[in-house]
């Protein structure tokens, strides 16, 4: 583990593997570095970049700086780029892949190509009333410190059954989960935004090439939203990976990174 200090005085860590181009990856909702798919997926990634595999701040071996604000959140990712040699590839998952919107449309010709796997946009009129009264629950819950409610609300949101929610409550996983909920806010109301809807201006703001991608196995709305983007974003292409569902096979993921981001 390396660590970076941040515009605002930050620490933010990362893991470093590989050889090549740099490549950043950023993770999505409830997820530090070493508790989603970014190890096995630097991995295999390794051998054709430098992988930069990191701690969102407020998560992990990262430090947090309140009040809390996308743009630090995409100063983070520039130090990382500045670390990296100044200009990376970036790969975002679900709300990382907004937050990797964000940095791209912010930061120019220092992102060189951007790929996106479903980022959990929803412009569907019922989609944007069920995420408001989930953003308001959401701020309650955290105002009130009650961490673990606030998970499992985010987990209901996601259609997790209420049994499955109750038996990870008491998993050793539990704690962990429970650290970082503040960080929900973060990527739902602050990144996401109080509807949910696609940012449409803002994503026609991203020039560089950029892969659209959505899971064919995924929900339906992934690929509405994904189609979307993609003809939005000026340098965009689309790609259902098909069999794929919101939590993807490395194996099939990083080939296509691989053969976009060289190619």
């Amino acid at each position: 583990m390396r660590t970076v200090i941040s515009k605002d005085g930050t620490p933010i860590a990362f893991d470093q593997s590989g050889q090549g181009p740099a490549l950043i990856l950023v993770a999505g909702a409830l997820c530090s570095r070493l508790s989603w798919s970014g190890p096995e997926l630097a991995k295999l990634l390794a051998p054709y970049f430098t992988v930069y595999n990191y701690d969102r701040r407020g998560r992990g071996d990262s430090g947090d700086i309140r009040p809390y604000a996308v743009m630090r959140e995409i100063e983070d990712i520039e130090v990382l780029i500045d670390e990296a040699g100044g200009s990376v590839y970036l790969y975002g998952h679900s709300s990382g892949a907004a937050l990797a919107l964000e940095a791209a449309a912010t930061l120019g010709e220092k992102v060189k190509k951007l790929t996106m796997y479903e980022a959990p946009y929803n412009d569907a009129s019922e989609a944007k009333l069920a995420w408001r009264a989930y953003i308001q629950h959401l701020t309650v819950l955290l105002a009130a410190d009650r961490r673990g409610d606030a998970v499992a609300l985010f987990m209901e949101l996601v259609g997790t059954p209420i049994d499955q929610i109750e038996a990870m409550r008491h998993s050793p996983a539990w704690p962990s989960l429970e650290a970082i909920a503040p960080t929900l806010a973060y990527d739902h109301t602050a990144i996401l935004g109080n509807d949910g809807a696609v940012p449409i201006e803002r994503a026609a703001q991203v020039r560089v090439p950029t892969l659209v991608m959505n899971g064919g196995a995924s929900y339906p709305f992934m690929y509405e939203t994904a189609q979307t983007l993609s003809k939005t974003i000026p340098h965009a292409q689309l790609r259902t990976l098909e069999g794929q569902g919101h939590g993807l096979a490395n194996d099939i993921l990083a080939p296509v990174l691989r053969a976009f981001f060289l190619g």
